[in-house]
Formats: C-alpha cells, sequence, structure tokens
C-alpha cells in the first residue's frame, strides 16, 4: 500500500491509497454499498451487511440514499461506524451523499472498481445524485477518509466502461500537459493503454489521480480552479440528462462536451486553433468520434437550464485558451446556439 496523494480538509484529510488485491478492504466492521454486476465477480464483505443496489445510473436517485440509510440504522450503525462504498461513480456517489448525512457524518471508504471513478468519481469530496431530471442537481463536499484504488480492479470492466473513463483521464491531461507525464504517456503508448497493459495502468491511473487531487486540494469547495475539471461537463452533463441518463455512458458525454466546448472558445475567439485540432484529434485515436446524438437540439439547451453551474442565473461555461490554459466565460444566446446548431427565427 501506498499513498498517491492526499486531500487535506477540515477534520483531517482524504488519502488516496495505490493498493494490493489483498489490502482492498479495510479492518474493522462496515457496511458495504456496492451493485449487483460487482457481487458477480467480488465478494467485498459479509453479506449480512452488504446493500446491493441496481447497477446504473437510474441509482443515482434519492430512493438509494434512502435504502442505504435505512440499512445502516437497521444494523445499529453509529456515527464511528464506517460506510464503504465498493463500486463505479453511481456506488461513490451515492455511498458518500450517504454517509456525509448519516447521524450528520460517518467514516467513508472508497474503493473504486471503475476507471471513471478511480481517476475522478472517487477523489475530491463531491458527493451527488440526479434529482428533477439533472445530473448531481443534490449533494454535499464529503471527502472519503480512504479511497483504495486497485487497478487491477479494471480486468473485468466491460470495453465501453473502460472507455468511458479514458475521457476523464484525457481530461486531466488537457488540464496539466507537463504534469506528472500524463499527456506524453496518452500520445505514446495508445495501444498499451487501450489493452489495459497492467505496467501503464499503474502509471495513468496514479498520475490521473494526482492531478484531481491537486486541483481539488487548492479550491475543495469549487470557489475557483476545481470548476476547470468540469470542462466539458455543462454540455456533457445536458446531453446525459436530455437522454434520461441511459443512452450515453458519462464518459463519452463528456468527450463529445469538451469538443462542443472547444468548438465554443474557437468561435468566440477564445481557444487557440490549433490546440483545438490537436484535442479532437486525441480524441479520436481513442475512440471518441463525432456521433449522431439522436436528441434535439432545443433539447439540450432546456437540460442546460437546469445546470448547476449557474451564477447569477447566467449559465458558465469552462473553455480553453490553450494547453492547460483554462478560463470560465458567460456566453452570449446566439454563440451557444450556434454551437448546439439552433436556428433562430
Amino acid at each position: 500500500m501506498r499513498k498517491i496523494a492526499s486531500i487535506p480538509f477540515l477534520e483531517g484529510e482524504s488519502a488516496v491509497l495505490h493498493v494490493s488485491e489483498e489490502e482492498i478492504l479495510p479492518s474493522g466492521e462496515f457496511v458495504t454499498v456496492t451493485d449487483k454486476n460487482i457481487v458477480e465477480f467480488f465478494a467485498p464483505a459479509d453479506s449480512n451487511r452488504m446493500l446491493k443496489m441496481p447497477p446504473g445510473e437510474t441509482a443515482k436517485a434519492w430512493t438509494s440514499v434512502e435504502k442505504i440509510l435505512n440499512f445502516a440504522l437497521s444494523l445499529s450503525l453509529g456515527r464511528d461506524g464506517m460506510m464503504l462504498g465498493f463500486g463505479g461513480g453511481v456506488v461513490c456517489d451515492v455511498t458518500a451523499f450517504a454517509a456525509s448525512i448519516y447521524m450528520r457524518g460517518c467514516r467513508l471508504v472508497l474503493v473504486p472498481t471503475t476507471l471513471l471513478s478511480m481517476v475522478d468519481a472517487a477523489i475530491g469530496g463531491k458527493t451527488g445524485i440526479n434529482f428533477g431530471g439533472s445530473k448531481n442537481i443534490l449533494g454535499t463536499f464529503y471527502p472519503a477518509n480512504e479511497v483504495r484504488i486497485c487497478p487491477k480492479l479494471l480486468r473485468t470492466l466491460p470495453d465501453w466502461e473502460y472507455k468511458s473513463g479514458l475521457a476523464e483521464v484525457i481530461k486531466h491531461a488537457m488540464l496539466e500537459p507537463k504534469k506528472y507525464g500524463l499527456l506524453d504517456i496518452l500520445l505514446s503508448r495508445r495501444e498499451a493503454i487501450l489493452s489495459r497493459d497492467s505496467r501503464i495502468l499503474n502509471r495513468i491511473i496514479p498520475a490521473a489521480a494526482k492531478i484531481k487531487a491537486d486541483i481539488v486540494s487548492a479550491d475543495l469547495r469549487e470557489q475557483g480552479r476545481r470548476a476547470y475539471l468540469n470542462l466539458g461537463h455543462t454540455f456533457g452533463h445536458a446531453l446525459e440528462g436530455a437522454t434520461n441518463f441511459i443512452r450515453w455512458s458519462h464518459g463519452e458525454a463528456v468527450a463529445w462536451g469538451i469538443k462542443k466546448a472547444l468548438d465554443l472558445g474557437e468561435r468566440m475567439g477564445i481557444t487557440n486553433p490549433d490546440w483545438a485540432k490537436f484535442s479532437r484529434r486525441l480524441f479520436s485515436e481513442y475512440g471518441f468520434d463525432d456521433v449522431n446524438l439522436e436528441v434535439e437540439s432545443s433539447k439540450l439547451k432546456e437540460a442546460m437550464i437546469h445546470d448547476k453551474k449557474k451564477q447569477g442565473g447566467e449559465l458558465r461555461f469552462i473553455l480553453m485558451r490553450d494547453a492547460g490554459e483554462v478560463t470560465v466565460e458567460k456566453v452570449n444566446q446566439f454563440d451557444l446556439d450556434s454551437v448546439l446548431e439552433i436556428r433562430n427565427g
């Protein structure tokens, strides 16, 4: 076991740990939240203290939080007890949200089992559920005491889910192209990454996790720089919401959203066209090609109205000037409609 990174917060630190298969589970007694797909491959804990959620984005709902809270109460879990979230981004988000409000906060350990949750969802303390058709509209800031990352858990991950995580890895590399060598690895070791070479995973996962932890450590409650991690997410979350969270994976939506943010930045004269071209090509090389969205542009815009990143009633978009150079901009309706290909009048 080795510490990859740590994120300070009021009560102490959130430790991001690289662990072996034998070190996945914490010691002591805990309540485990997982999903039905996970238990087909792993037996993370005592089945009598394990709550199995339905897999997928539909479980990211208030009903799931209620089930976790009721289950913890039925086992007489105390405030000094522990919740263990063992699964992908949905499990981690929902378990962390429940832990943050159970007796005003109990101990929390997350064991992410997808690439996306290892490099993004489990790190940083953002908890959340979908509500009213909007992505992550309810949530708290509650960093896990520990995030235990074991790359070997990715062996059984479906290809589409692995690819979803790669979108966030690419995004982290765009935000910090020189830090920890992540962008260089993406450019030089594509075949090894796509084939899940264990040596490469043991490089890109810690690098991406460190980038996320560094950004969060400087801005835990997203008052400034942490917002940069939302690159592409205003567009991407709108696509997920407009298709009822079942048509596109989070990574596919984010990859599409980042390319739309590059389009918008170019149109506004903000984004360097060479950087935009380079970034689009990088996504394409990892299989994120342009697709038929099968959703009306007007529905995407309507979904954006409920985006939680609004300020003063206006949408803010995370845009890029160049490699590693990010800006937050208010966007006029004409430019937004043009990028979404909405015709007015």
